[in-house]
């Protein structure tokens, strides 16, 4: 009877321990330098993946080989989206800054390519909008006159309740029953993009979020990375489980 090598024994089960899901995350750019909030590495590495930091790029070729080593992208935070803008910008919200924007586009295309999920956050479900066609309100509390006030930094209240959509994917994960969530959005959606659909909205009828009609691809307008609690944990939960799905 042969006897297992201790050594090799102890190899072979590390080659075979899966993997956790790698999650590339996009950054604000500021001072030559990429910077990316704690919460969202915080609460993909809770939901079971591995944030990676993605530097930015202007080269398609790194970008489609940073998504064949990726499982996923999420597009966090940032400034005013102005592509597909509907009026201008305010004097309180500064324009995406051009490399950022370029280096969004490229790493979302190889990961469309690919057909790897996707989760946008405020900026990041305005970006996946307008990459599809939609527009955007510049300012959203300007525009439409039925708006409340979406900018805690306005004086808002800093919260409002959302509406699922019933039967959306969102409302798989969360339920559709009312719910409350941050506000820090001055910008919001005028027209949906193609192959999406609304998932969200606020009392005052504004967008809060959208999903593709496959179910992998979510964009939400509040700071879900930065709320406790089950239903939003399972938000990132989801998303990091489309990974191998």
């Amino acid at each position: 009877m042969r006897v297992p090598i201790k050594g090799k024994t102890m190899q072979h089960a590390q080659a075979t321990k899966v993997r956790l899901p790698r999650i590339g995350v996009t950054g604000i750019l500021r001072d030559g330098a990429v910077y990316v909030g704690s919460a969202y590495a915080t609460a993909i590495e809770k939901a079971g993946g591995l944030p990676i930091i993605l530097p930015p790029t202007q080269s398609e070729r790194v970008s489609q080989e940073a998504a064949g080593f990726l499982d996923g992208l999420l597009l966090p935070g940032g400034p005013g989206i102005v592509e597909g803008l509907v009026g201008d910008l305010p004097d309180d919200l500064r324009p995406v800054d051009s490399l950022r924007w370029t280096s969004d586009v490229l790493y979302f295309r190889a990961i469309q390519r690919q057909e790897k999920p996707v989760l946008g956050i405020c900026y990041g479900m305005q970006f996946i909008n307008a990459l599809h066609g939609g527009t955007i309100y510049a300012d959203v509390e300007n525009q439409v006159a039925s708006a409340t006030i979406h900018s805690s930094g306005r004086g808002g209240a800093g919260s409002h309740l959302i509406h699922p959509v019933h039967d959306s994917s969102l409302a798989r994960v969360i339920g559709d029953a009312p719910l409350t969530v941050n506000t820090y959005h001055v910008q919001a959606l005028a027209s949906i993009g193609a192959g999406l659909r609304v998932n969200a909205y606020s009392e005052d009828g504004v967008v809060e979020g959208i999903e593709s009609l496959d179910g992998r691809m979510l964009g939400l307008q509040f700071h879900v990375e930065r709320m406790p609690g089950p239903q939003w944990e399972a938000v990132f939960r989801s998303f990091v489980e489309l990974t191998s799905s």
